[in-house]
């Protein structure tokens, strides 16, 4: 059972208040109609039930139990300004909701009167056909303009009254009041007070439906920039820009000024809105929620409204503390305002280590802290560090296992956007050091490679050995061998040891054979993993970074474009990339500068091919017992590559006779690869296994006779043709 009025509004003088200011919109109601009667008198009774008649407003009027009746009310002064009423008959503001909402949005006494006649229908049902009986249409059950302005006493020409509906007037910028039907004269224009703001006033604090979905929770961490931003947001112009960047902390520094200003916040992600959705509205809706709560907004990233100048507009010019997020560079033209422009800061090793414990000590893992060290190569921001630890606890909790690096880590790739993917492959590592054969020397300086992209934040910010060069902080290296020499498979295990997904640049989605386009897709490729964690492989790279030749035509002027545009691009790249060819000497000389690593790739030698067969030749593969792997290894000077290729079509050929593998399938399958790579079968490599390659030859080329007439009619007619 719902309460009367009066109880509810006892102990709360906010509502009380607005109950009262209700009575103060009924007292003038009634002073219309009176006047109304007195101007127009009835003469409509043949159209009953098209309109309000007397008889309903007099029934009306007089309720029995009117939803204001024990608040005190001074119909006597209706005239009197709202807010001089309000202290002398309630006894000051304190608490107020109304009150805090006109001085929040610059309210004076007329666009109370005004927001109060608008309101009115929202809360009391009663003044729905009271309106429609004024506007003289039972359809109109809201306040127009023309009644409006009626109602607080002016004239309809008075110009001061009319100023109150203008776009730029408080009502209506601050989105405390709507007017509709814009096509109608100003006068007969309908008002709305938007649901939110009723919900306001009657005590609610839950935010608009259309801004919940896009609020996020800023991590509290301990910046130093946020007591520059606070600065700017209390004693400079109110709008900070934080140039954002991968692993950055923007909401979380923005966050923390306002906390130092001791004002509350609203943080938006404008990422979240929904294609279809009115940007320009959901800022709207946003910055009036901030406002209501007394405090400021972020939002970001400013790169979704770079199509929508409205929606930017609306945020960068509002009345209050605003901090706007986004990697594109900030355009004067956005704002009337000047803004504080600064970069984002991205938290040192230390603190993100203490982000990650702290996600990981709410896990209540035993041995969850203790992975935080091995997570800071990860550039994430503080928001993805909380996300990428739940996603973990779920794959956990899903295998039935206690938390492990494995799973952080593959959370951590998980907040790994998407756009690289539609312009390279994405592979998942799975190979490990130990399935690597190579010599001690190029282990060791993979091993360099992956330690440098793992504390490459060490060395550079808390050493400071980054300089003042004006370089990006990429890691970048050359593999460099004859095909099959291991440097793909390289590549996978960097990326295994980081931790991070590898993307295989597809050169089909790179190269384009019209001027600039090639330059094109090379930034986007670029751009994309600036964003992401992950190792960027190069394979083939000598197509795209050859040697710079003389320019002949217009040809080779384009073509020493792109390779310049190339070299640009890799100085500012961020992230680690790797280069793989197979043809070192055709590589521009000014790539070595801006190489970190050139790891060489040889041809194996005899004992690297025995550990290489026995890889490629699991224990779960059926063996006979004549295989001779030393021979392989000694008579055969072939790659890693070509060694698996040969067991893999060896395997085949023993499955298709249902039995196990024998050294001549292995022979057979290597006589195979040296025909692909156009190398003779000579005795000097076969030797005795010779005759194998030699029976299985004659065997192939034998012919098959087939009985079936049809098939016997092409042999005979060839017959035929031969010369006698």
């Amino acid at each position: 059972m719902i309460a009367p009025p009066r109880q509810q509004a006892d102990g709360d003088p906010s509502l009380a208040y607005l109950l009262a200011c209700l009575g103060r919109v009924e007292g003038r109601v009634r002073r219309v109609v009176q006047r109304r009667r007195e101007r127009e008198p009835e003469s409509t009774a043949g159209f009953k039930g098209l309109f309000i008649s007397e008889d309903d407003v007099d029934r009306l009027l007089s309720g029995e139990d009117p939803m204001w009746m024990d608040v005190d009310m001074p119909s006597d002064r209706g005239d009197e300004p709202i807010d001089a009423w309000s202290r002398r008959h309630l006894g000051g503001d304190a608490g107020i909701r109304l009150v805090k909402l006109a001085d929040e949005f610059g309210l004076d006494p007329l666009d109370l009167e005004i927001l109060l006649v608008a309101l009115a229908p929202d809360l009391d049902s009663r003044f729905e056909q009271l309106y429609g009986y004024l506007h003289d249409d039972v359809t109109r059950r809201r306040a127009s303009i023309g009644l409006a302005i009626e109602l607080c006493g002016f004239p309809s020409w008075s110009v001061a009254a009319r100023g109150r509906f203008d776009r730029d007037a408080p009502l209506l910028a601050g989105g405390v009041l709507r007017v509709e039907e814009p096509t109608r004269p100003l006068l007969s224009r309908a008002l709305y007070v938007p649901d939110r703001v009723v919900a306001y006033l009657l005590g609610s604090d839950e935010p608009d439906p259309a801004v919940t979905t896009l609020l996020v929770s800023p991590v509290p961490t301990d910046v130093s920039a946020a007591s520059l931003i606070s600065e700017a947001l209390g004693h400079g112009g109110g709008l900070v820009y934080l140039v954002d960047r991968t692993g950055a902390a923007a909401r979380a520094t923005a966050a923390a000024a306002f906390d130092r200003l001791g004002l509350p916040h609203l943080s938006l992600e404008l990422e979240r809105a929904l294609p279809a959705a009115d940007l320009a509205d959901v800022a709207h809706r946003a910055l009036r929620e901030a406002r209501l709560q007394g405090g400021g907004l972020t939002a970001g990233s400013v790169d979704v409204l770079v199509g929508e100048p409205a929606a930017i507009r609306t945020l960068a010019d509002a009345p209050c503390p605003v901090v706007l997020v986004g990697r594109v560079a900030w355009e004067p033209d956005w704002s009337t305002r000047v803004p504080f422009v600064a970069e984002a800061p991205i938290p040192s090793v230390a603190e993100r280590r203490r982000i990650w414990h702290g996600a990981l000590v709410a896990t209540d893992g035993p041995m969850a802290p203790a992975l935080a060290g091995e997570l800071t190569p990860f550039r994430l921001t503080p928001e993805q560090i909380q996300r990428a630890t739940r996603s973990a606890v779920i794959r956990a909790q899903a295998t039935d296992s206690s938390l492990q690096l494995g799973h952080l880590q593959a959370g951590a790739r998980g907040e790994n956007a998407a756009g690289l993917e539609r312009l390279s492959r994405r592979v998942e590592p799975r190979a490990t050091y130990d399935d690597l054969v190579l010599p001690p020397d190029t282990l060791a300086q993979l091993a360099e490679l992956t330690s440098r992209a793992r504390f490459r934040d060490t060395v550079i910010d808390e050493w400071g050995m980054g300089g003042a060069a004006n370089r990006g902080r990429g890691v970048t290296g050359l593999f460099a061998g004859d095909p099959g020499t291991g440097k793909t498979m390289s590549a996978e295990v960097v990326a295994a040891e980081l931790g991070l997904d590898l993307y295989v640049v597809d050169l089909a989605t790179v190269i384009d054979k019209y001027i600039g386009e090639t330059e094109k897709n090379l930034d986007r490729i670029f751009d994309a993993a600036d964003g992401i964690n992950g190792v960027l492989l190069f394979d083939e790279a000598d197509a795209l970074f050859g040697k710079r030749s003389e320019v002949r035509d217009a040809r080779d002027r384009y073509a020493n474009v792109e390779v310049a545009y190339l070299l640009q691009r890799m100085e500012r790249f961020d992230g680690l990339a790797i280069l793989t060819t197979n043809l070192r000497a055709s590589l521009d000389e000014a790539f070595a500068r801006r190489l970190d690593a050139v790891i060489d790739f040889p041809m194996p030698e005899e004992g690297d091919r025995l550990r290489m067969w026995e890889v490629h030749l699991p224990a779960s593969l059926p063996r006979a017992d004549d295989l001779d792997l030393p021979f392989l290894a000694s008579r055969f000077r072939i790659s890693g590559g070509n060694i698996r290729n040969i067991c893999v079509a060896a395997a085949y050929l023993a499955a298709a006779e249902r039995r196990p593998l024998s050294m001549a399938d292995l022979v057979r399958a290597t006589e195979r690869e040296y025909r692909k790579l156009g190398r003779l079968t000579v005795e000097e490599e076969f030797g005795r296994y010779l005759d194998v390659i030699r029976a299985s030859t004659s065997i192939d080329r034998t012919p098959t006779r087939v009985s079936h007439p049809a098939a016997e009619r092409p042999r005979q007619q060839q017959d035929r043709s031969r010369p006698e």
